[in-house]
């Protein structure tokens, strides 16, 4: 099982962005990639309290395929992200797992009163993918302040580190081998 799936959720208006996202984590991660349409009602993620979709449980469903066919599956949405711990999220992953999601509704510059800018949105798109896929792949947050893996709290914090890996996480990512470790 090999490839990438990328499930975009409440996107269909951003094809090219999809197929732009797609051909550059083809290049990072040196896989095939597939898009795809969702399988699943991502409403029943939404948090009515909360005015947000649980990302966990939006990992959930793209896991709930009945027959994987490929070795890692990214969600892409426009929906605001959050976990019961955090305020909100601009993705999230499995530890040395299959899934992964992110979302562009905090990423747009829009979102901060500013104007659109759509290579702004894609940088800062592209990065939480790869930083998210990154996680399925074992790696934790990285303290090399350009690293793509970088932990990041804040939209700037994005726009500050790198997009690709450094040497060291570039080099786990190409000799991953899929221990699969289960973290709760």
């Amino acid at each position: 099982m090999t490839g990438l799936d990328i499930v975009p959720i409440y996107l269909s208006d951003r094809a090219p962005l999809m197929e732009k996202l797609g051909a550059a984590l083809g290049d990072v991660f040196q896989h095939p990639i597939r898009i795809r349409t969702p399988w699943f009602d991502p409403e029943t993620t939404y948090d009515s309290s909360r005015g947000q979709y649980n990302s966990s449980s939006m990992l959930r469903l793209l896991l709930g395929e009945t027959e994987p066919v490929a070795s890692r599956i990214l969600g892409v949405t426009s929906v605001d992200l959050f976990t019961p711990i955090l305020t909100y999220v601009f993705g999230e992953a499995q530890l040395d797992g299959r899934a992964a999601v992110v979302s562009i509704h905090r990423l747009q510059p829009e979102a901060y009163g500013l104007p659109a800018d759509e290579g702004l949105l894609f940088g800062r798109l592209e990065k939480e993918a790869v930083h998210e896929l990154g996680h399925t792949y074992g790696l934790i947050h990285c303290a090399e302040p350009s690293c793509v893996m970088r932990a990041s709290r804040y939209v700037e914090e994005i726009d500050w580190k790198g997009a690709p890996f450094c040497p060291a996480c570039l080099k786990t990512v190409r000799s991953y081998n899929g221990h699969n470790r289960s973290v709760g």
